[in-house]
């Protein structure tokens, strides 16, 4: 049974004085390729007298360029949508049996497809010793990245962090804490030191009060929680392209 949700998202910024708006590039509609129904979009930009142009970047996603040829006082930005909540199980799919078990090697093809997600950054002391502390070899790839994801979920702990830009593996495993996009970037670049071909995805995160509580330990939720989120997908041979990992929850 699909449950439907409509989520209302407003970035509100006043000014003391008119002011020149440069051209703001807005994303915050979701891709095309999402698993979740999107079932009606609208995006509603003031000051009223804009020009927008929508685009698409290499990856697919929706891209909104606003140019606003007077000043203003204000820039307001409303987002409204409806979502079809489908039941989707992670785990659907078969992995190309060379890709079956860890480590494995992409084809020719694929690496050359994947370069931009496999391109790493020199580790740092501490991200080089989490790295040695991670198994080689594992029987099943999907359950290695199962065991690797709740281990970074059981060594860094969640808060939130409302300064911008993304903390690096060495500052997020040096304070042991980190906010989603944090925990997402230490994956994506552990991912890709291990040969596995990840990105960095950011999205909403709807979680919906259930109606009947749990038969052991405590609701997941409280009330209906909406907020914006970071995670990590890597790409696995015959999973339908990607997989995502979602190391820690806004």
């Amino acid at each position: 049974m699909s449950i439907f949700v409509a989520l209302h998202h407003v970035t509100h910024y006043t000014y003391d004085r008119p002011i020149d708006l440069g051209p703001q590039t807005i994303r915050l509609r979701p891709a095309p390729h999402t698993r979740t129904p999107i079932l009606s979009y609208s995006l509603k930009v003031t000051p009223s007298n804009h020009f927008v142009n929508w685009q698409q970047d290499p990856q697919g996603n929706w891209l909104a360029r606003f140019v606003f040829p007077e000043k203003a006082n204000e820039l307001k930005i409303e987002v409204d949508f409806t979502a079809q909540m489908t039941v989707i199980n992670p785990f659907d799919f078969f992995v190309e049996p060379y890709a079956d078990s860890f480590p494995f090697a992409y084809t020719a093809d694929l690496k050359t497809e994947l370069a931009p997600y496999l391109a790493t950054e020199q580790p740092g002391p501490l991200l080089a010793k989490y790295l040695a502390g991670i198994p080689r070899e594992a029987p099943s790839t999907v359950n290695f990245l199962v065991d690797l994801n709740a281990r970074l979920r059981d060594q860094i702990r969640y808060i939130i962090r409302m300064e911008p830009g993304i903390q690096t593996p060495e500052d997020t495993l040096a304070s042991g804490a980190g906010s989603c996009r944090d925990s997402a970037w230490l994956l994506i670049q552990a991912l890709r030191h291990l040969g596995l071909a990840a990105r960095f995805v950011s999205g909403y995160l709807i979680q919906l009060r259930p109606d009947i509580d749990p038969v052991e330990g405590p609701r997941e939720v409280e009330n209906d929680f909406t907020d914006l989120h970071a995670w990590a997908e890597v790409y696995l041979p015959g999973a339908d392209g990607s997989a995502s990992t979602s190391p820690r929850a806004c």
